[in-house]
């Protein structure tokens, strides 16, 4: 009789392990999804920006056409793309133009003293940051994950209910990589 509790014990025990686990599982899923949906609310604001960024601009640099289409490409593809993956890309790609259009900018002297893009620079770069906290976040949220996906015994649970690893949000341009050189 004593060996049947014992059994039973064993069975709840390992019963409230599989729960505890699979639940902390889902919670680290929601969690990256959650720190995603962030990212994404800051780029809608970065995407909501930076038509009137390019529309102040286009006004003091005409024969800038290029940087200017650039950006404006560059946002719509970040705009339509779907995956994360897609996004991860797209919002790299639209990050270096911007840094293009800025560069391109500190030319034109009046442009520079303008109001409204002193404004809009002050507001994209505010919104930069909060782009970058929360990519840190959510990169911090996919370690979580992928750290509880790939170490015993979640690993077991997480490939029996269909856990997967996600991506992090990672620079894919190369001079995004380097420190910026300062000249005087």
């Amino acid at each position: 009789m004593m060996t049947f509790w014992v059994i039973i014990g064993v069975v709840l025990l390992l019963a409230i392990m599989l729960v505890g686990i699979y639940n902390g599982l889902v919670q680290m899923r929601v969690s990256v999804q959650n720190a995603w949906s962030q990212i994404d609310v800051q780029l809608k604001r970065r995407h909501d920006l930076i038509p009137n960024l390019v529309e102040t601009a286009k006004g003091y640099m005409a024969h800038e056409r290029g940087t200017l289409e650039s950006v404006t490409k560059a946002r719509q593809m970040a705009v339509d793309a779907t995956s994360i993956k897609d996004k991860l890309a797209a919002e790299n790609m639209l990050t270096s133009t911007l840094r293009s259009l800025m560069a391109v900018s500190e030319n034109y002297p009046n442009l520079k003293a303008d109001q409204t893009m002193m404004r809009l620079q002050e507001e994209l770069t505010t919104t930069e940051n909060k782009i970058s906290f929360a990519r840190q976040f959510y990169n911090d949220e996919v370690n979580r994950l992928n750290t509880a996906v790939q170490a015993f015994p979640s690993n077991v649970i997480a490939g029996q209910f269909g856990f997967k690893a996600a991506e992090f949000f990672q620079v894919e341009v190369p001079e995004e990589r380097q420190a910026p050189q300062v000249k005087f």
